[in-house]
This record gives C-alpha cells, structure tokens and sequence, in this order.
C-alpha cells in the first residue's frame, strides 16, 4: 500500500512539474512576441576590390655576420671578449701561441740581411771588373726570393692575431683560452647590430610577382611590432626540396629588435571582387559569426562565414548576399526576429 502511495505522489509531481514547464514556455512565448522595437543603424553588403592575402613565416638577421676561425694552427693564448661584447673594426678578438713562427720569421730576416750583404759585395766587385753581371743577376734573384720568404712568414705572424672585421657584437662564442685553434674551425660569431634584415622562403607560385624593391609588411610577434621592409635580394632558383626561393628584406632600425626573432611577412596577390560588410556587423557567438539583416523592420539572425579583414571590412565567404542591410550598431543584444527602428 505505501509503494502505490509513493508511486502516486511521483506521478502528481511529474505532472505539476510539466505543468509548470508548459507555463514557462508560453510565457516566455509570449514575452518574444512583445519584444519592443529597438533604434540600430545599417550598413549594406557590397561587393569591394580585396587582395587576396597570403602569409609565410622569417627570421631576423644581422646583414653583416661572420664566423671568426683562425688561419693557422695554434693555441689560444688570450680571448679578451665575452659574448655579448661591442667591438670595433680592427680590435684584437684572440691571439694565437706563436713560437715556431717567430722563429721562422726570424730565420727568413738573418737569410734576407746575408743576400743583401752578397748582393752589394757583387756589385761592388762589377763595378772593378771582378765579376760577370750573370753573377749579380744570380745574387738579385737571392734577394728576391730572401724578401718573399720574409714576407711569409711575417704574414704567418700576423695571423696569430685575430681582429674584428668591422664593428659589431659578439653573439657566440665557442672558445676559451688555451683551447687549439685549428684553421676553419670556429672560435667567435659577430654580427653587425644596427643594420638588419628579415630572411624568408617564396613559394615558388609567387616568387615571379616579387622583384626588387616591393614593399611588405612585416609583423614581429614577441614584440607587438608591424613594420614595413623592403626587398633587397630575390633568389634567381628554387629550393627543389621545399619548392621555395629565399628573399632577403631590409628593415628599419628598432630597439626593440634582435637577429633571430621569428617575424611574420604578408604577401598581397591577386586582387578580386568579394562580398564585404563593415566589421562591427559581425557578432561573435561562440565559434560561429553572426549578423542581423533588417528584414521588412525586423532584425533576421544570420549565421556567416568570413575571410579576410581589410580596412575594417570583412569579406563574407557565405551567408549573405549583395544589397542586404545588415546591423552594424546596435546589434549587441538584438534577437531574432526583433523589431527595429532605422536611424
């Protein structure tokens, strides 16, 4: 008996609950059909000349950069840079053990010195008809062969000395005092820091439409920065890997950037006609796009699709066709179906 009782008291709840629920609805039936009528002001759908964007990622680079290595082989006997040091062109950067050298130098002078000693002694002979002038012929050749071998091996000397090839700041360092140099292998990275350049691939789709001298934007995201280069190298080939060809784009001087930030570079192509609205049309609901269209003084929910923003137009790729008027203020809490007054 009180299971039925229970079962009786369930069923009278269910009732009273969609009861309830039916009620709620035709109230809130009844509240849509007497939404007022609220002022909004329109735009049209036009069709407008768009170039259709296209963007491909770059790097920040110094223009001037090199990698410092020695010419002979040695140990480094003094490395007065740290990274991150400014140099100037002509700095010592490292100095090389020169022990051997100099002693070859020193052995290329004293031969230099004594064929210049038997040169004049033949010439002096000559001029007293003690000797043949073949026999000076052969002691000026001596001489010649003295002074390039002098020559050598000052050059070989004044490899150990390493200097900056123009004025920059050390970005890498890979050597450390007493460590072997040996000739290619790198000790130092400079790179020039007021002159700058972003690096970037083509697709090869698109490198015939950029030549020398166009202007593109560029925008640096870790800095917030949009800034506008200038192409000053197009490759001549392709990349049979990647089918792409690199350009190289001069930038403006800016604290606020560093070789090797990643950089983002618009490519503008072909221009075409599309369907455009004014970007406040569009109300963002979630992940879809909509727009309100004055139909015979209501406001019509529409569901779009956009492309790309292009002086605070968006195209409109489906959704909407040419000559509507769509809500461009007051669109923030409108409804469907709402009845709206033109200003």
């Amino acid at each position: 008996m009180k299971v039925r009782q229970l079962v009786t008291i369930i069923n009278i709840a269910a009732l009273v609950l969609l009861l309830g629920c039916e009620k709620e609805g035709l109230g809130n039936g009844k509240k849509i059909r007497q939404l007022t009528s609220t002022p909004v002001t329109v735009g049209k759908v036009v069709n407008r000349i768009a170039s259709n964007q296209a963007e491909v990622v770059g790097t920040v680079q110094a223009v001037e950069q090199a990698v410092i290595s020695a010419k002979i082989t040695g140990n480094v006997i003094a490395l007065p840079v740290d990274l991150g040091s400014k140099v100037k062109h002509g700095e010592l950067l490292a100095e090389l053990s020169a022990g051997e050298i100099s002693a070859q130098v020193q052995q290329a002078k004293a031969q230099l010195e004594q064929a210049r000693r038997n040169l004049a002694r033949e010439e002096n002979l000559l001029k007293k008809n003690a000797a043949t002038p073949e026999t000076v012929k052969s002691f000026e050749d001596s001489l010649r062969i003295a002074e390039a071998a002098h020559r050598t091996t000052q050059t070989m000397l004044d490899f150990t000395k390493i200097t900056a090839p123009f004025t920059g700041i050390i970005t890498r360092k890979l050597a450390n005092v007493g460590d072997l140099a040996t000739p290619g292998k790198p000790l130092l990275h400079i790179e020039e820091e007021n002159k700058l350049q972003v690096l970037t691939d083509i697709p090869e789709a698109m490198i015939l439409k950029i030549t020398k001298g166009d202007k593109l934007k560029i925008f640096i995201p870790s800095v917030n920065l949009g800034i506008e280069g200038t192409v000053a190298e197009v490759s001549p080939v392709a990349d049979p890997s990647s089918r792409t060809s690199p350009i190289k784009l001069r930038i403006p001087n800016n604290p606020l950037l560093r070789s090797g930030q990643f950089a983002r570079i618009t490519l503008a192509m072909a221009k075409e006609e599309t369907l455009t609205v004014p970007e406040s049309a569009v109300v963002p609901y979630g992940q879809m796009e909509r727009v309100f269209v004055v139909e015979n003084g209501k406001a019509k929910l529409r569901l779009v699709r956009t492309g790309a923003r292009s002086d605070e137009y968006l195209e409109i790729l489906s959704g909407l066709a040419e000559g509507e008027e769509v809500v461009i203020a007051g669109n923030s809490k409108l409804q469907d179906g709402q009845p709206v007054t033109v200003q």
